[in-house]
C-alpha cells in the first residue's frame, strides 16, 4: 500500500473532523438489522460484511453498496456465496462486539469481513479497548470456524503521533496475532479524492464504492473455495 503523504494526511485530519458529528447521527434506515436486509438461499455459504457506515453503504441506494457490489462480483466470477450486509452506520468496536453473537447465529456463515474502527478514531476512544473489543468479536467468528478478513484504517497526525501509531498498529498487530487475512487500507485510492466521496468528503460516492470493492474482493478473493 502506498503511504499518503504528510500533506494528504492533513487533509485527511480536516475532514475526519468535519465527519465526526454527521457519522453518529446517522439515521437507523442505513442500519437495518442483517435479517431486515437478507433475502437468503439457505443452501448457499455467506460472506457476512460487518461494520459501520462504510459497509452499511451511507446516503447510497442499496445497489449501490459494497456489499450489493461484492455479491455481484461473486456471480459475475462463478463463486456461488450469499452476502450479507451487516452493516450499522455509526457502529463503533463496542457496538460491534454487542451485536456479533446474533450475527454468527445465521446458518452458514463462512466468511466475516470486519470493518470497524473509524468510529473509534472519531470519538478519540482509547485504542487499547478498541484492540480489545475487535479481538473479541475475532475470536467469537473463529470459535465458530468462520474465516475472517480484517480491513485496517488509518489515522491523521492530529490525533498525536502515539495515538496515531497505536491505533494504526492494532489492525495488523490483531491480523499476525489470529492469522486471519488482512487489507491493510480498505479507502486505499479512494480516500482524499473529491470525485470519489460524498459531500461529507469521507464516505464514498458510487463510483467510490466500486474502487472500495475492488480493493475487499482482491484481499477476499484467495480465501473463496477453501
Amino acid at each position: 500500500m502506498n503511504e499518503l503523504s504528510p500533506a494528504a494526511l492533513l487533509i485527511l485530519a480536516a475532514l475526519l473532523l468535519a465527519a465526526c458529528g454527521g457519522e453518529s447521527r446517522e439515521t437507523s434506515s442505513t442500519a437495518q438489522s442483517p435479517a431486515a436486509r437478507a433475502t437468503p438461499a439457505e443452501t448457499l455459504p455467506k460472506i457476512v460484511a460487518f461494520g459501520d457506515s462504510l459497509t452499511a453503504g451511507f446516503g447510497l441506494l442499496e445497489k449501490e453498496s459494497y456489499p450489493y457490489l461484492l455479491q455481484e462480483k461473486l456471480k459475475a466470477d462463478g463463486f456461488d456465496y450469499e452476502v450479507v450486509n451487516a452493516g450499522v452506520s455509526g457502529d463503533t468496536s463496542i457496538g460491534g462486539l454487542e451485536r456479533i453473537d446474533w450475527v454468527l447465529e445465521m446458518d452458514n456463515v463462512q466468511i466475516l469481513i470486519l470493518e470497524l474502527g473509524a468510529n473509534d478514531l472519531l470519538r478519540r476512544m482509547p485504542v487499547a479497548n478498541m484492540k480489545k473489543n475487535l479481538a473479541r468479536i475475532i475470536e467469537k467468528a473463529q470459535a465458530k470456524k468462520i474465516r475472517i478478513l480484517l480491513c485496517g484504517m488509518l489515522a491523521p497526525p492530529n490525533v498525536g503521533a502515539q495515538y496515531q501509531r497505536d491505533y494504526q498498529m492494532v489492525f495488523p498487530d490483531l491480523a499476525s496475532e489470529y492469522k486471519v487475512e488482512f487489507l491493510a487500507f480498505l479507502l486505499e485510492n479512494v480516500a482524499l479524492n473529491r470525485d470519489l466521496n460524498q459531500a461529507d468528503g469521507i464516505h464514498p460516492n458510487a463510483e467510490g464504492e466500486k474502487i472500495m470493492t475492488e480493493n475487499i474482493y482482491k484481499a477476499l478473493k484467495p480465501m473463496l473455495g477453501k
